[in-house]
């Protein structure tokens, strides 16, 4: 698998096509990051085309899918962001969404799919691959409705659309759901980016108490061919905590 640096976890104070020509020159070929606004398309894109590293996704600018009436605010949001990924070069969109309301979960699941469903013009029209992203609500998301990844897979199975899938994060599953491998393995076809960090404290992988090597292992052994972004916050020097992520973790 190829392994991708989310920009604002590293080099968020330096302009955005530096950062890109960084990531490219500590060895790494794909980078991410989440919101575009502002961004300077021409100029990352040249980046990203000198220094051979393929910006591989953002976030989309509204998340509010959990109610009907927010649905509009989303879809406009995501056609912007479809825009802005087609210029920039990006091919997939990372959305959240949305805090619980308090309605039954039920009434919540079917209003996320409707605003799944009503997506696929748009990313039809425009080749982006959306994907849902559950996160952990006892440490950093707290209220967030989509904690669990095997509902994000049956969102996923009951859009069916190939452009509709889930971003599973290594991190937040391992503080709510556990049984990673398992998860992951079993579902490659509805996922199309992981993300990983090591818990407590989302810091570096090999601080925390989940094994990656084995994880990295059986991934790569049940035919992952994406990519996982380290979404961890660096205790050391980010340079540093970058190649010793490729001592450890790719064997350089």
């Amino acid at each position: 698998m190829r392994f991708c640096v989310p920009v604002p976890c590293f080099f968020p104070k330096i302009p955005f096509p530096d950062a890109i020509r960084k990531i490219g020159s500590l060895g790494f070929d794909c980078a991410e990051t989440y919101g575009w606004a502002g961004m300077d398309f021409g100029a990352v894109r040249a980046a990203c085309e000198d220094s051979g590293v393929e910006l591989l996704s953002m976030c989309t600018t509204d998340f509010r899918l959990t109610t009907p009436e927010a649905r509009p605010a989303f879809l406009a949001g995501l056609k912007d962001s479809c825009a802005a990924a087609r210029r920039v070069g990006a091919s997939r969109l990372i959305t959240q969404v949305g805090q619980d309301t308090g309605a039954p979960r039920a009434a919540q699941h079917e209003s996320i799919l409707a605003g799944l469903k009503a997506s696929i013009p748009i990313l039809e029209d425009s080749g982006i691959i959306l994907m849902i992203e559950p996160l952990n609500t006892l440490v950093d998301h707290k209220g967030y409705y989509l904690w669990s990844a095997v509902e994000g897979f049956d969102l996923v199975r009951e859009c069916g659309h190939p452009l509709v899938k889930e971003v599973y994060d290594i991190y937040h599953q391992q503080v709510v759901e556990g049984n990673i491998i398992p998860n992951i393995t079993g579902n490659l076809e509805l996922i199309a980016h992981l993300h990983s960090a090591g818990h407590p404290g989302r810091i570096e992988l090999q601080f925390g108490e989940t094994d990656y090597r084995n994880v990295f292992a059986a991934v790569d052994k049940a035919g992952y061919k994406g990519a996982c972004g380290l979404e961890y916050r660096p205790t050391m020097p980010p340079e540093e905590s970058l190649r010793e992520f490729r001592r450890i973790y790719m064997g350089e």
